[in-house]
């Protein structure tokens, strides 16, 4: 059953713990709210200004699970107020894990970086949050659905995912991402959607199954990675990975070496993903 109070007035200290600046907003001079608006929550959880408002006045429909972690997501819930929220719902909470829920931590980095590409994905290669010039680097990659929102599973069933990475490295990213995935379905086991992605790409792809049959394991993302972008042409970007444990979740980042002609490319995509943000 759902605690229509306690639902309210969790979301509201929620929200007025949260400043601007925690998730990437521009905080003007005459700002006089002590946290966020309930619109600016709103438009951070992908839900209308009158659903939200509507929850803090103990009003409105009983929210949804999908709803729930719009919200979670949206207010930079930890793992164990996620839990909370869901209870205070009524609902179950979502077993933990490899999910989606990204860690606080990871999003507030993250909004810092609206200059520098950068995303965060899932153990199966699943883009859950891009920067503005990671999307201008590689594309929205949030926008796929099913198995094809892993760019593992893409790289074997459309070719033209392989396009922005150097043509040079394409054999060895085939072999990589085949050793990736037989690592992570051993780990996670029979039924699990890691070994369901095998299945899918067995019947998929010959030359899947061809690099399968290797069962080489063990192999990992070279810390240089050369892209090839449409409009700026190649560039070498140095990648690190902050892990999350407890999701699974890797925050990535792409840099250049300080002077060099990728660096400067790096600027233009800036631009370029400033640019996709207006109206």
């Amino acid at each position: 059953m759902i605690d229509r109070a306690g639902l309210a007035e969790f979301l509201r200290h929620r929200r007025e713990a949260l400043q601007p600046e925690d998730v990437g907003l521009t905080r003007g001079p005459r700002r006089r709210t002590g946290g966020l608006r309930r619109e600016e929550v709103a438009a951070l959880c992908h839900m209308s200004a009158d659903y939200y408002s509507r929850l803090e006045r103990q009003r409105g429909p009983h929210p949804s699970p999908q709803m729930l972690a719009s919200i979670a997501q949206g207010l930079h819930l930890s793992l164990t107020e996620r839990d909370h929220l869901f209870r205070l719902a009524g609902q179950h909470a979502p077993v933990r894990g490899a999910g989606e829920h990204v860690a606080p931590g990871i999003l507030r980095i993250l909004d810092r970086l609206t200059d520098t590409p950068a995303e965060v994905t899932t153990e199966l290669g699943e883009t859950l949050r891009q920067t503005p010039t990671g999307v201008a680097l590689l594309g929205d990659t949030t926008r796929f659905t099913g198995p094809e929102r892993s760019l593992g599973y893409r790289w074997f069933t459309d070719l033209t995912s392989r396009e922005v990475y150097a043509p040079e490295d394409h054999e060895f990213l085939t072999r990589m991402y085949c050793s990736g995935l037989r690592e992570i379905a051993t780990l996670r086991g029979p039924g699990s959607r890691a070994a369901h992605f095998v299945d899918l790409l067995m019947a998929a792809s010959e030359e899947f199954r061809s690099v399968w049959d290797r069962h080489e394991v063990g192999l990992r993302p070279r810390e240089v990675k050369r892209f090839v972008h449409p409009e700026v042409g190649r560039l070498e970007l140095t990648c690190q990975r902050l892990l999350d444990p407890d999701q699974s979740h890797g925050l990535l980042v792409y840099t250049a070496v300080p002077g060099s002609e990728s660096q400067e490319k790096l600027r233009l995509l800036s631009v370029i993903g400033s640019q996709a943000l207006r109206p």
